[in-house]
């Protein structure tokens, strides 16, 4: 039961003391998901409403479902871009229509996903290397601290998912600026930084939320025109089966494939960055696509689009204190008294107070200290994160995660095909066998013997390369040479292209007048000797289970290794 309702998990677990960080982180969320719902909404080609009806029953599902504590679900800028612009080529006539293919969309989007986590298919997450995670979040908090602009300069500016396109219209669009809505932004910001500073307990978020209604209904600020989150539409979703239609699956399938793994990268990336932060780890991605499912699913049945985890939402989760997901359920009572009760008091509330929350929030998913670690101890992964940074900036969020995932795998092709080689030589009175470019004076180099380790499997993609540094090894040692020793304690797998290409390169070496052992192959390793027909060209007495026998055998060819032993025992007993 706790496998399949994670709640189970925390619930059972839960303090006293986390009562009050829950209230206070999902309270704060729930402020900032109610104009964020709407504004959202609107993106996606919505009417406001329906930003909120994605804010309550998709949130509840996953509180009960989701593994990761601290992630904020909900309508996010990015899907809603996604769902215009897929629905944009389409065409639809009549709002009405146009809702009920995304509400099938939501549908969609939410049955692939918990497909994917039925099958198992949350593997794909392991492709998130840390490098990508922090280069895409980082990235994307640039991209949402400059969207806020235009709610912090008072003025309209034209929304992009694209760093250098939102300053350009932000440059253009300075001179508007409303000195009442910057000056309310700034205080903000400002008084975020000294409290947290001062005292993180202070729930300072709430105090400058409280702090701006008040200031816009007693001062009568609107006079000004400071921009603000006006009325709220009243009333809850009704329960609704979505009317789903041939057409619109045809229609609708490759947008909702996209909506699907984005989102899904999205909540894991996000999780994921928040687990770093914090040294808990608790996501499972399987299951994670199995809540993100049930959750689009059960929201389409209530008239809500398609959600996932929102980075500025989940950022204010994470710095408000949230404990669990608790904090999500006390969201979602604030949206539902909010649609009921509260709609006049949120007509008060400036924007630019929520930009000034979203900002300073966000601001801590950038991660230069991490960058600067990679620079200075491993400049391939460095330059993954900032591809993966400058992709997502300029190019997308969505398109630079995907960049990120690529380079990072092909690092690893690379890496797995030029893996370490080394020689090995003899530690003094001893019977290691250790690299000579790194223990220098303390090893015994052999001119008549060649002992080399392969430090990765041996595959279609390394054989010739494996092959190229031995024989150049070889031919570096010259006439003294008179064996090959291979120590493959490495080396974990062989496949057919590498058997074929080490049966052959035992066949060239024995040409050459000198003799090949191999010592340490682990079990899986000699069990592809022996079934590949390696064991045919190098013989059976020639393997060994340490290095060190390897040698004593080259010394003394009378001795006998210990595989040699277990045949003639076996051999025996047959005779």
């Amino acid at each position: 039961m706790q496998r399949i309702f994670p709640i189970l998990t925390w619930l059972s677990t839960y303090k006293r003391a986390y009562f009050l960080k829950d209230l206070i982180a999902g309270l704060t969320v729930g402020i900032v998901l109610v104009p964020q719902g709407m504004a959202y909404a609107m993106i996606a080609g919505l009417p406001p409403v329906y930003g909120l009806y994605a804010s309550l029953f998709p949130v509840i599902t996953y509180a009960f479902l989701g593994t990761s504590r601290k992630i904020a679900v909900g309508p996010v800028a990015m899907d809603s871009l996604l769902v215009a612009a897929g629905l944009g080529t389409l065409a639809i006539s009549g709002v009405e229509n146009y809702i009920a293919m995304v509400v099938v969309l939501a549908l969609m989007v939410g049955a692939i996903q918990f497909l994917l986590g039925l099958f198992r298919m949350g593997f794909l997450v392991n492709f998130l290397s840390k490098p990508v995670i922090s280069g895409f979040t980082s990235a994307a908090a640039v991209i949402i601290i400059l969207s806020q602009l235009k709610h912090l300069l008072g003025t309209e500016i034209a929304g992009s998912n694209k760093f250098h396109q939102l300053l350009q219209n932000a440059i253009q669009k300075f001179g508007d600026t409303n000195p009442y809505d910057l000056g309310i932004g700034l205080l903000g910001i400002v008084l975020i930084i000294i409290f947290k500073k001062w005292n993180k307990n202070i729930p300072i978020i709430l105090v400058i939320v409280v702090l701006g209604i008040l200031g816009v209904y007693l001062l009568d600020l609107k006079i000004y025109g400071i921009e603000l989150v006006g009325e709220v539409p009243q009333g809850l979703p009704s329960f609704t089966v979505p009317d789903v239609k041939l057409e619109y699956v045809q229609s609708l399938w490759p947008i909702a494939i996209a909506l699907a793994l984005v989102g899904y990268l999205e909540a894991v990336s996000i999780g994921k960055a928040l687990e770093e932060k914090d040294g808990e780890e608790t996501i499972v991605s399987n299951q994670e696509l199995i809540a993100l499912g049930t959750s689009n699913m059960i929201g389409a049945l209530f008239q809500a689009y398609p959600v996932t985890a929102s980075f500025s939402r989940s950022a204010i989760n994470y710095e408000t204190g949230a404990k669990t997901l608790l904090s999500t359920l006390f969201s979602v009572a604030l949206v539902v008294i909010t649609l009921l009760f509260l709609t006049p008091v949120f007509q008060y509330l400036p924007n630019a107070i929520l930009a000034s929350i979203i900002m300073v929030s966000v601001f801590g998913l950038i991660d230069v200290k991490y960058a600067k670690s990679l620079w200075t101890n491993r400049r391939d992964e460095f330059i993954i994160l900032i591809i993966t940074f400058l992709s997502t900036l300029f190019i997308g969020i969505t398109v630079g995660i995907l960049i990120g995932v690529l380079c990072s795998l092909l690092l690893m092709v690379y890496r797995t095909s030029n893996p370490h080689f080394a020689e090995l030589g003899n530690i003094r009175n001893s019977d290691y066998y250790k690299n000579i470019r790194r223990f220098g004076n303390e090893v015994q180099v052999r001119e008549d013997l060649l002992i080399v380790r392969f430090d990765a499997q041996l595959y279609f993609g390394n054989a010739a390369y494996f092959k190229k540094e031995l024989l150049r090894h070889v031919a570096a040692k010259g006439n003294p040479l008179k064996a090959v020793i291979l120590n493959a304690e490495a080396i974990n797998y062989i496949d057919a292209t590498g058997a074929d290409m080490l049966t052959k390169l035992i066949h060239e070496i024995h040409a050459m007048g000198l003799q090949f052992y191999i010592a340490g192959a682990i079990g899986p390793t000699r069990d592809v000797i022996f079934s590949s027909g390696i064991i045919n060209e190098l013989h059976r007495e020639y393997l060994f289970v340490k290095t060190k026998e390897a040698v004593s055998f080259y010394d003394d060819p009378n001795k006998v290794s210990i595989v040699g032993c277990r045949v003639a025992y076996e051999n025996s007993r047959k005779n």
